[in-house]
């Protein structure tokens, strides 16, 4: 997968996502960093590090973000022990993630989200 493809990938996940078990701690984990609440909206100005890639921007070195838990869905391969067949089983499995805001962040080469 190219780096353009992942970072149209982490874009795609982060503004089309549904939940919000994440948002306590966003909105917890910027405040503290001293961004006013009414500023901070998760999936349209907080972002993973590929996500803001993707809208073209860098973050920029030296910042740290919030750490997030996801679940990461996938599929596999199983074989059934009585039928010896072959099945495909879905499963998540937890995944830890950083999120910056878009303070943290730069346009790169001048270009503008």
């Amino acid at each position: 997968m190219t780096q353009q493809a992942i970072q149209q990938e982490a874009l795609s996940r982060a503004q089309g996502g549904l939940s919000t078990r994440n948002y306590a701690d966003i909105y917890h984990g910027f405040a503290a960093k001293g961004i006013p609440i009414e500023e901070i909206r998760p999936r349209e100005n907080v972002l993973t590090f590929h996500a803001w890639k993707a809208l073209g921007r860098n973050v920029r070195k030296g910042e740290h973000g919030v750490k997030v838990l996801t679940f990461r869905e996938g599929t596999r391969k199983e074989t059934n022990k009585e039928t010896g067949e072959e099945e495909r089983k879905s499963f998540r499995s937890p995944w830890s993630s950083t999120v910056f805001h878009v303070s943290q962040t730069e346009p790169v080469n001048g270009k503008v989200a």
